[in-house]
């Protein structure tokens, strides 16, 4: 039943990412995913979303779940309307777009994003790596367009957090988080590159929760443990501080169970089994809770909001106690499963009890990239063998750790 839980839930992921996208072929905005399906929702795409269904779809193929023909054909025309029709800056793209236009959401303050690019990139330079051919090079055609240097903070050593035309960068990257794909795409970058000594440009601040101490996030969110892993096989490599970041992930994922098996008398949705604290859906709207230690100047934000892909998203580094939640949710939670599989959050701290009626894109991207990768390896294998990859973590000195010098 464990089997089929996770079988399930994938096709769900899949399902979302194959039948939310703009298929129509005479649109501007073909092959946009959508953000989220919140009943009456605006006609807002998001480009993450999209990064994680360019790679879910090489999984529908290789699952059967299409063909390869369908894959290709909705994957080039996806990258044609980025190459084509998307509205960018100096090939960043927005966060949200208008799924019809291609140009970027109105309704909401936005500018040209950096994570949200990388994500997008990760999917495309997949697909170049499965697809090869005119798939590969409108890849490099998208890649080769994005000015790094844009968003690179020279003086203070660290990517901006977001860029306004007309004044420049804003904010900052100064803190361990999902950004690490930005190290990898903008050092590597065959037209644009920034400096690999970036790398060194963050804070890492190390702290400890019970038996665990770990680098964690400013709150604690485990998305920010998850989404560059997604791509990345970690697994094995340290950099040249000897930091181990897939270790630094699981020990993350631990510390958050933890934390929600302590607070179990606080809040009726957390126990063993009902963990996997990280950016969702809430009650209230979208929220932020996570799991120290925190920084010291961040205050927790939980209010009992748990959602599946804390769990699933983390399936590679705590396989085991990742499948009993799902288990959980799956046979003890029937209102948390939906067309997509598991709805994005619920909170049983709340009266009446609060489901998300509802998926969000980047969930069920982690949640389906992450399941496949603890079945197969299949998107780090495409991932580990791209040249450019190859080149970041040789710039960045991040080697294999059987390769370390004994001390």
């Amino acid at each position: 039943m464990t089997t089929n839980v996770i079988d399930l839930e994938a096709k769900g992921c899949f399902d979302f990412f194959w039948n939310e996208a703009n298929t129509d072929k005479t649109s501007p905005g073909y092959g946009l995913i959508r953000d989220n399906t919140r009943p009456g929702g605006r006609q807002m795409a998001s480009i993450a979303s999209v990064g994680f269904g360019l790679s879910a779809y090489l999984i529908g193929i290789e699952r059967n779940w299409i063909t390869y023909d369908e894959g290709y054909e909705r994957t080039k025309g996806t990258l044609l309307t980025f190459l084509n029709e998307v509205e960018q800056v100096e090939g960043f793209f927005y966060h949200f777009l208008n799924m019809e236009t291609a140009k970027k959401y109105e309704e909401f303050y936005d500018c040209p994003s950096i994570i949200d690019t990388s994500i997008f990139l990760n999917g495309a330079l997949t697909s170049a790596e499965y697809f090869g051919g005119d798939i590969a090079g409108l890849f490099e055609e998208i890649y080769a367009r994005v000015n790094w240097k844009m968003y690179y903070d020279e003086k203070n050593n660290w990517f901006y957090m977001g860029y306004k035309e007309g004044s420049g960068g804003f904010g900052k990257w100064d803190m361990y988080a999902e950004q690490m794909m930005q190290y990898i795409l903008g050092a590597a970058s065959p037209t644009h590159p920034v400096p690999a000594k970036i790398y060194k440009g963050f804070k890492r601040v190390l702290g400890t929760y019970g038996d665990y101490e770990l680098y964690n996030s400013p709150a604690g969110q485990l998305f920010t443990h998850q989404f560059s892993h997604a791509w990345f096989n970690f697994n094995g490599i340290v950099d040249e501080d000897g930091i181990d970041w897939f270790d630094n992930s699981i020990k993350a994922t631990l510390a958050n169970r933890q934390y929600c098996i302590d607070h179990g008398d606080q809040f009726l949705t957390f126990h063993k089994d009902s963990w996997g604290l990280t950016a969702c859906s809430g009650p209230n709207g979208y929220c932020g809770p996570g799991a120290p230690p925190y920084y010291p100047d961040v205050l927790p934000s939980n209010d009992g909001t748990v959602a599946p892909a804390g769990a699933a998203g983390s399936i590679v580094f705590t396989p085991q106690e990742s499948i009993e939640a799902l288990d959980y949710y799956y046979h003890h939670q029937p209102e948390l499963w939906g067309g997509y599989g598991f709805q994005d959050a619920y909170n049983l701290d709340v009266e009446p009890a609060w489901f998300s009626d509802h998926v969000i894109g980047i969930d069920k991207g982690i949640t389906l990239l992450m399941i496949e990768n603890y079945k197969t390896g299949f998107v780090w294998d495409l991932y580990m063998k791209n040249s450019y990859v190859k080149k970041a973590a040789e710039l960045l000195n991040w080697t294999p750790v059987d390769d370390q010098p004994e001390s």
